[in-house]
């Protein structure tokens, strides 16, 4: 790959190619968005550095050894599909999973990963009622609080695995509430797309012990 032929998303040197895709998805967002509320009306204008840059961050923090990742409540796709145009160049051994029980919005990420010829595998399910996935990477973004969020998180990783999680500018305040009730490594990295955001990497979740 020449100079000429790369590109660079949030961090990432990237070939044509996936940058490309990243634009075409950007363009399949715009388009359903004026029928299905993919993302607000307010922030297609800033949809490149909002969504698709706040999104491809989190590939950072992805183990080079993962295989599997789990992105509960996907709607318009983000994080999974942004994940998954970048695995396909980065991390091509890596199988995303999204899970959303829109049905409407189900439809558009089966769509829209046929469009971009992405292999992944789409849930038009709740997250709390699909099997146990035993996932290496688990997501969610602008879905739900810390502690609404751990239970799921507990019961489709493993282990060993990570779960990947971008908060806003209250985050701490999210970890505090969630330590209520449960145990976990937390480690906060600013966001790239909001210096006052951040991405939570949670290991190690258990359920706290009560005094």
């Amino acid at each position: 790959m020449t100079g000429a032929d790369e590109r660079h998303v949030a961090g990432f040197t990237v070939s044509r190619e996936t940058f490309d895709r990243l634009q075409e998805f950007e363009r399949l967002v715009v388009r359903w968005t004026a029928v299905v509320n993919l993302i607000s009306k307010a922030s297609v204008q800033d949809l490149w550095q909002r969504h698709i840059v706040d999104s491809a961050q989190l590939l950072a923090f992805c183990p080079k050894t993962a295989r599997t990742w789990l992105d509960i409540g996907s709607g318009g796709g983000f994080p999974g599909l942004v994940i998954a145009i970048l695995a396909r160049e980065k991390l091509p051994d890596l199988r995303v999973t999204l899970v959303e029980s829109d049905k409407r919005k189900a439809t558009f990420l089966r769509q829209a990963a046929q469009d971009l010829h992405l292999d992944v595998d789409v849930r038009s399910e709740r997250a709390e009622a699909i099997e146990p996935a035993n996932a290496d990477v688990l997501s969610a973004r602008a879905l739900a609080p810390l502690a609404d969020l751990l239970p799921h998180a507990a019961n489709h990783m493993k282990p060993d695995s990570v779960a990947l999680f971008p908060k806003g500018a209250r985050f701490a305040e999210e970890i505090a509430d969630a330590r209520k009730a449960w145990a976990f490594e937390a480690a906060a990295h600013t966001s790239l797309s909001d210096s006052e955001a951040a991405i939570l990497e949670i290991r190690n979740i258990h359920r706290a012990k009560q005094d």
